[in-house]
């Protein structure tokens, strides 16, 4: 996990985190960058910061700003907020927009571009991934830019989506509440590194918090995104060497060093899904990484006003469309001015169902429940001997190997009728490392034409490798308080080695999807040893640590197979089918 950037200063610190007490790492913030020019949007974004200058000013017709706000948190930390509300009124409610990313990009010399959203979609008010001022104002609401503790100039140290972030937003919330324009409701939105937060200030129940819209976060950071599978992912190096402020963060990319297995410090950045109770409207994408922390939170929460909707296309485009914008008004319009709009008539889940390319089957499908009550799960047995897949066990004993740093293993199945996959998969492989004590595996799920031609989904015009799964198999130990039948939760307490020549079974669970395959098409589980995606703008990587050959052993008593959430229409009438 080597480090490419220059070195920096870095502190300890002892935190005690419940009862147990732990050494932090942190390291030295970039210094905020005051001026960017657009030759440096890209590279340092989050690194910009406009110097200190509280005032207010008319931002656009009809919208003031107070600007560089100073806020007292419990211990006696200033940081700061710019606060855009409708000129001439009061007795407004506010939506927040937490996050580490800067509260002032459109004062750059650059105007930021995000990706999927057409120039001018958005006003420069907006703060990256967050509520626009220029829409929520006019529409009667005020719009609040924070730099949480540390960030840009704001005082103290960086706690990286843990819970003294979380405490920080309660007591925003609660200060909040008290201005003189402000009607005491309080709504968080925003997706991304800005939904995140929402989850964790929730749990703190701040008692002026009345709703959120988290659209795509990450929930339990340490499965999904630092530990993903059980090896390190790349991601957060990424992120933590941009961020810009004045004192420290703590280095997560250290931590995963220092302490790799599961303890104190990394629970504390999980969020507390059972002490959220208020009205939450969340979205996922099938085809992005913050889908698991999206679908998990919905089913923990113990809210019972809560909605979903899954879409296909990126996070970006979905969070500043019309459609997105006028449903989520609905949603804050009833909850934080108590406006009786048939908002409760929502279907508590809405589903995209994928089809190919940028072609979806239905829209915006109304459901009751996740995972659907309906699902049937059924198994599909991998046969190594002729690289295919059947509903029936393969009775004799085959194995493929593959050279684990450059190969793959595919195996497919056809379908003989239409079928509808929507829900959690989960593979189960009887793996063996031929020349190694460990093996990195990386998981797609694919839907291949009659031809046996790849028909990808695409995101952002670009095509997405396929359902993902993870496993570093001497992770492979399950939490069994965590785990279902249909979504196996790694322990990461230990590691398992592997011996020469053991063969081990390995649960491995595959995020949600859902998409329909045609009578004649087909569906190919692809095995691989590293990840497999040309060209894609994110900095997705993983440190893995094969070499040699990983081996897959099926048939007999290796019934490896892949279980797939079979989901029958709803209703059948001879040839006619509603789903």
């Amino acid at each position: 996990m080597a480090e490419t950037q220059p070195e920096v200063k870095r502190i300890i610190k002892k935190e005690k985190f419940g009862t147990e007490e732990i050494e932090v790492i942190y390291r030295e913030l970039k210094k905020p960058i005051t001026s960017l020019s657009s030759e440096k949007a890209l590279v340092d974004r989050f690194t910009f910061a406009p110097p200190l200058n509280p005032r207010m000013y008319v931002a656009e017709d009809g919208i003031i700003c107070e600007q560089d706000v100073s806020v007292p948190l419990r211990d006696g930390i200033i940081i700061y907020a710019d606060i855009y509300r409708p000129v001439n009124e009061t007795n407004i409610p506010a939506i927040i927009s937490w996050s580490y990313f800067g509260k002032r990009p459109g004062d750059a010399e650059a105007e930021w571009q995000t990706m999927g959203v057409p120039p001018g979609t958005i006003s420069k008010m907006t703060k990256f991934e967050s509520p626009d001022p220029g829409f929520w104002c006019r529409n009667g609401y005020a719009v609040l830019n924070v730099d949480p503790r540390g960030i840009g100039h704001s005082n103290g140290n960086v706690n990286f989506f843990g819970t003294q972030d979380a405490r920080d937003g309660y007591d925003f919330i609660e200060w909040l509440a008290k201005q003189y324009w402000c009607n005491g409701k309080i709504g968080m939105f925003g997706n991304s590194g800005v939904a995140m937060p929402q989850w964790r200030i929730a749990a703190e129940q701040p008692p002026h918090l009345v709703c959120i819209a988290p659209w795509e976060g990450t929930g339990d950071i340490y499965r999904e995104s630092f530990f993903e599978g059980g090896f390190p992912g790349l991601f957060g190096s990424w992120i933590i060497t941009t961020l810009a402020g004045n004192g420290y963060i703590d280095d997560v990319v250290a931590m995963m060093e220092k302490t790799p297995f599961m303890n104190a410090y990394w629970a504390d950045k999980i969020p507390q899904w059972e002490k959220i109770r208020i009205p939450v409207y969340t979205t996922g994408c099938w085809n992005h990484f913050h889908l698991k922390g999206s679908t998990d939170g919905f089913r923990k929460i113990r809210s019972t006003k809560k909605w979903i909707r899954i879409h296909r296309e990126f996070e970006w485009p979905d969070t500043y469309s019309n459609a997105g914008l006028q449903d989520l008004k609905l949603f804050f319009d009833r909850y934080l001015k108590d406006i009786r709009n048939g908002w409760e008539l929502t279907p508590r889940v809405r589903l995209e169902i994928m089809d190919a390319y940028e072609y979806d089957y239905q829209i915006n499908r109304p459901e009751k429940e996740w995972p659907l009550a309906r699902t049937q799960l059924k198994k599909l047995y991998l046969d190594a001997e002729n690289k295919s897949m059947s509903f029936n066990p393969a009775d004799k004993e085959s194995k493929v190997s593959y050279d684990s740093e450059k190969e793959e293993a595919r195996f497919t199945i056809k379908f003989t009728e239409d079928t509808e996959i929507t829900g959690y998969m989960k593979l189960h492989l009887w793996v063996e490392a031929d020349g190694n004590d460990d093996m990195d595996l990386f998981i797609y799920i694919r839907k291949l034409d009659q031809s046996g031609n790849w028909l990808p989904v695409s995101v952002l015009g670009q095509p997405h490798p396929g359902a993902p799964g993870k496993m570093r198999v001497s992770r492979r130990e399950l939490d069994e308080t965590l785990s279902t039948d249909f979504q196996p939760v790694q322990a990461h307490r230990r590691e398992l080695k592997l011996k020469p020549g053991e063969i081990v079974p390995v649960d491995i669970e595959i995020w949600p999807y859902s998409m329909i395959w045609h009578k004649g098409q087909q569906l190919e589980v692809v095995i691989a040893g590293r990840y497999i995606r040309e060209g894609w703008f994110e900095p997705l990587a993983w440190l893995t640590n094969n070499k040699g050959n990983h081996v897959i052993h099926t048939g007999g008593k290796y019934d490896s197979f892949l279980q797939i959430p079979v989901i029958p229409p709803k209703y059948q009438c001879g040839n006619y089918i509603y789903r």
